[in-house]
């Protein structure tokens, strides 16, 4: 597809991200920049992802946006050609045009969930190539502006919700007296040294989802855990910064998370239920800080809740009685392979389990990760729209008697409760920890 093709069929976009950057771009910037990037940045993977595709088309078949739109352009070969085909054909010669076409392509029209690379005949990551053309926008400054305000977030304050450290630790104090209304004489433990488990969450929680941070303290309890959680800046372990491409950024965040934990000698890291934050901190910036493994053991809060089950340290009074279906995040699924591990916890806790199709690491995105939930209201309706094979796979489940769907992601929330609402499926969301505490049945 040609550079002149590409932006005249383009979507237009009001994101005042993309249109103030490409305002201070000139074609000498652009070269410039992608230059740097491609020699000093990357090396044989990529020109290998670029030039071993043949266009087979064979991705689309993994693709949600390809499924769900039925359009050549919104395949992964469709959006690799869109972008970093062309760049690396022209030797970085494109202009600004280009540049806010290909941006809009990187950062709202792919999840990043890597699907499409189980089913492309060659193994190629489209992810990657993704990444990279975020990483060349973000330093020309043509990032979406929702996405981009949450990355100052991360800069100024550690954490992604603009979340003071006052209101951190009075968000604690009020979710601690909550949960003493189910267990009495229940604390949240703040930076106690030597605990066996730093608890970590996503910004979001203590701004929009805090029941979430005493129902976990109340299990925690229940189980009789050594626990803490960090009373200043650490405690966030999400980072739009990764999706952004601003990995400088990015490291910060993970370098102040690990040390957060480290300086309370704690044992391990458990993650609350995200799905991006446990791939940065597990797969992505602890390897951008130059650690092949993070430097401290680190588990989601499917592996805990596992732990648990298995070794019988919380009780429940009966299972959850309305039939759940289970929807697999992708970072945690394909991009760790904790999908039985779930599937132990919806059969030790739910009386009637009915499976999606497909499941596991096969599953569909939720076309809300990868960042593009966080590019905000003027790519609302295109997410949705790119959510219909979703939407055909919950009435399926809906079909067979599933009321609830269990995910175990923030974002795959947020996607599934615009594309539940847009499409009318009339489902319930939770998270296992809405389950657990529901069930649960408290020590004396």
């Amino acid at each position: 597809m040609s550079e002149t093709k590409s932006v005249t069929e383009a979507k237009k976009t009001d994101d005042q991200g993309i249109l103030k950057g490409v305002e201070q771009l000139t074609p000498a910037k652009i070269q410039s920049v992608i230059q740097q990037v491609l020699s000093e940045e990357t090396g044989a993977r990529l020109k290998v992802y670029v030039e071993t595709c043949v266009h087979c088309g064979m991705c689309g078949n993994g693709c949600h946006f390809f499924l769900s739109l039925d359009d050549p352009k919104s395949s992964p070969a469709g959006k690799v050609k869109q972008t970093m085909w062309e760049i690396m054909r022209k030797k970085g010669r494109v202009s600004p045009q280009f540049i806010k076409q290909a941006a809009t392509v990187a950062y709202t029209q792919c999840n990043m969930c890597k699907r499409c690379a189980m089913y492309c005949p060659f193994g190629l990551d489209v992810a990657y190539v993704m990444s990279v053309m975020r990483r060349i926008c973000h330093k020309l400054g043509v990032v979406p502006l929702y996405i981009q305000d949450t990355a100052h977030s991360h800069s100024v304050t550690m954490n992604q919700m603009w979340v003071k450290d006052d209101e951190w630790i009075d968000t604690l104090m009020w979710q601690e007296e909550e949960a003493q209304d189910a267990m009495e004489n229940l604390r949240i433990p703040l930076d106690k040294e030597g605990a066996d488990v730093f608890y970590s969450v996503i910004g979001p929680e203590p701004k929009f989802r805090a029941q979430l941070i005493f129902q976990a303290a109340v299990i925690m309890n229940a189980a009789g855990e050594n626990w803490t959680m960090p009373s200043m800046p650490g405690w966030d372990n999400s980072d739009m910064c990764m999706f952004t491409g601003d990995y400088e950024m990015m490291e910060r965040l993970k370098r102040r998370h690990f040390e957060s934990a480290l300086n309370l000698r704690a044992k391990r890291i458990v993650m609350g239920e995200c799905g991006h934050a446990f791939r940065s901190v597990y797969d992505v910036g602890n390897r951008a800080l130059g650690w092949r493994m993070p430097p401290i053991e680190v588990v989601h809060a499917i592996e805990y809740y596992n732990e648990l089950f298995e070794n019988n340290r919380i009780k429940i009074k009966k299972k959850f009685e309305q039939p759940v279906t289970l929807h697999d995040p992708c970072n945690i699924s394909r991009g760790r392979g904790l999908h039985e591990m779930a599937r132990n916890i919806v059969n030790a806790t739910c009386e009637n389990f009915i499976e999606m199709t497909p499941n596991r690491e096969h599953n569909y995105c939720c076309s809300a990760g990868g960042g593009v939930i966080n590019c905000g209201p003027p790519f609302k309706n295109a997410r949705v729209e790119s959510g219909k094979e979703k939407a055909r796979q919950l009435f399926a489940a809906k079909a067979k008697g599933a009321q609830v769907v269990i995910a175990p992601c923030h974002n795959c929330h947020g996607g599934l409760e615009d594309i539940i609402h847009h499409y009318g499926v009339e489902m319930e969301l939770k998270f296992f920890g809405d389950i657990i505490y529901e069930i649960i049945d408290l020590p004396e």
